[in-house]
């Protein structure tokens, strides 16, 4: 019989790609999950995992288990989810990993939403970069993550993960009020190619969107300046560092400092936000009213109001 905590084990070393950051996010020691994955091993009677220099990688039975270790691992969520309407719980806490203006948009009115509708769930909330929070869901730090759809995020069909749309944004463009563009309506990115810009860091979604639109555009963007706080980039863009394209709702309530912020025309990068839980648990009695919070507060926003003055 194989023992499904293995099974956690295992899918971990296939999200982390190595032992030892397998063992952090489950905090557990290295030689513990080298323990349990020679266990299953053995309760298979096949090799499923390849050691090396660079890693760990899964043998092609190590594979087939996977597939099924995404399907089990859903199956107890829901069978937690099951008992937990049976108990009828109506108390308790959810985790939830967000961006910071994830967290101002939806999470925050969401929390004023379920003290007025469901007073007894409390909600904890943890403050992650939009690539941080699907592996704190999948490591079982978090119960729900406010996530973004960047460059390697796992899709639509990631067995591993229920996703529950939310809401869509653009970037404008952020000039120096004394740009010779910051006259017009609507700036053309490609007339932004010969300036220094300012950006996120690698890593940050946000940094790929702003590369991509670029690229749409017909050019590489020179970043000369990298934050990935908007209110820095603000400050620069109004020093007359560079431009910058930065998400709309990040710009609202925001001081310009000098800078102006105008729409982009043409194709533009989008950032579209989504709430994910572990495949399985979205219909957990303490999750499913914060998804459905999320999911009231976020009808409420439109992408398609007019950018900061």
């Amino acid at each position: 019989m194989i023992d499904p905590r293995r099974l956690r084990i295992l899918r971990a070393v296939a999200d982390h790609r190595t032992v030892t950051a397998a063992a952090s996010a489950l905090y557990l020691t290295p030689s513990a999950v080298s323990q349990q994955l020679n266990a299953l091993e053995q309760e298979t009677g096949h090799t499923l995992l390849i050691r090396g220099g660079k890693g760990a990688a899964l043998t092609a039975a190590g594979e087939i288990l996977l597939g099924h270790t995404h399907a089990v691992l859903a199956q107890l969520e829901r069978a937690e989810a099951e008992l937990a309407a049976y108990a009828q719980g109506a108390a308790g806490e959810v985790t939830v990993a967000a961006f910071a203006t994830g967290i101002a948009e939806v999470v925050a009115p969401a929390i004023v939403r379920l003290a007025g509708e469901r007073p007894g769930i409390g909600v904890r909330v943890r403050d992650a970069e939009g690539d941080e929070s699907l592996p704190l869901v999948l490591d079982g730090e978090a119960d729900l993550a406010v996530a973004v759809e960047y460059r390697g995020a796992p899709g639509a069909d990631d067995r591993r993960l229920s996703r529950v749309p939310l809401y869509a944004e653009p970037f404008d463009a952020v000039l120096r009020a004394d740009h010779p563009l910051a006259a017009a309506e609507r700036v053309e990115l490609a007339r932004l190619a010969g300036s220094d810009w300012i950006g996120p860091y690698p890593g940050n979604p946000c940094h790929d969107m702003v590369l991509l639109a670029c690229e749409l555009a017909g050019f590489q963007p020179r970043l000369v300046h990298q934050s990935d706080d908007f209110r820095a980039v603000v400050a620069l863009a109004g020093a007359g560092a560079g431009v910058a394209l930065v998400p709309r709702s990040a710009l609202r309530g925001m001081e310009l400092n000098g800078a102006v912020v105008r729409s982009v025309s043409g194709p533009a990068a989008t950032r579209r936000v989504f709430a994910a839980v572990r495949r399985g648990a979205e219909e957990h009695p303490l999750i499913r009213p914060v998804l459905e919070a999320l999911a009231a507060t976020a009808s409420g926003l439109s992408a398609d109001t007019a950018p900061a003055a």
